[in-house]
């Protein structure tokens, strides 16, 4: 899907790198969050939804009563927001565009709502599995791959995941309370600006050359469903044109 770059100027948070898994509570107010790339990603969102609905969506049936939450959660945290106009049927975003409210489809209505990817994860037995999801930005994963995976299967290709980190993780996902989220941040290289990069784990990303000229950040953030129980993980994408000056400051690096 060739586009022209979608960016933004600056991140909204401080990047100071943080150890694994990093991290720290989140005001509720603060979970979903619009910017200066909010019509252009939404555009992307409203066209991958529509046109490439089987690589974006997914919606396990036993996780439709934790999919209809999410909806109702991100509607009453919308409701009120600067350029939102929620109603009964419908709601206008902040680009102008209205849609439906469709409580028949929510995972998609989800998806065209705001600027965040949403993954359901819900217990089953002892670990968490991801049960629904809109995923329009994937960083070099695959929403196919993952889908019904549990927690410890989804980060397998991350060499950092180690163990005690999945434990940790794991523990985490326990933890989390209904009104308390939390989040964290990640920080990548890329070559490539577009936000849609799907990718197989027999496929991985190879190397980045020194000076690759963007950065790609993941504001994540947790949060619990007070009815169904099930964890939220939220994906809010950004993508940074790297200056110049930094970049030939790389060159000769090894590869990363």
């Amino acid at each position: 899907m060739s586009q022209r770059p979608i960016l933004q100027r600056r991140l909204p948070f401080d990047a100071t790198p943080r150890p694994l898994p990093g991290v720290a509570p989140l005001d509720p107010a603060d979970w979903l969050i619009a910017d200066e790339a909010f019509a252009q990603q939404m555009a992307l969102r409203d066209r991958l939804i529509a046109g490439r609905r089987d690589a974006v969506l997914r919606l396990d049936p036993a996780a439709r009563p934790a999919a209809e939450e999410l909806l109702d959660t991100v509607l009453a945290h919308l409701d009120g927001r600067p350029g939102y106009r929620i109603g009964a049927e419908e709601v206008t975003r902040p680009d102008g565009v209205t849609l439906p409210i469709d409580r028949a489809d929510p995972m998609a209505t989800v998806g065209r709502l705001a600027q965040e990817d949403f993954c359901v994860m819900e217990k089953r037995g002892d670990e968490h599995v991801l049960t629904a999801a809109v995923l329009c930005f994937p960083a070099s994963w695959s929403l196919e791959e993952k889908f019904l995976r549990p927690l410890v299967r989804i980060h397998a290709p991350i060499a950092a995941y180690d163990g005690d980190i999945a434990r940790r993780v794991q523990r985490l996902f326990d933890g989390v309370r209904a009104g308390r989220p939390l989040w964290r941040f990640n920080l990548l290289t890329y070559e490539d600006p577009a936000l849609f990069q799907p990718r197989r784990e027999s496929d991985p990303r190879a190397p980045v050359p020194a000076g690759a000229g963007y950065l790609r950040s993941e504001r994540q953030c947790l949060l619990r469903l007070p009815s169904t129980g099930a964890v939220v993980f939220s994906i809010h994408t950004f993508v940074l044109a790297r200056p110049a000056s930094e970049q030939e400051r790389e060159v000769g690096k090894p590869l990363t």
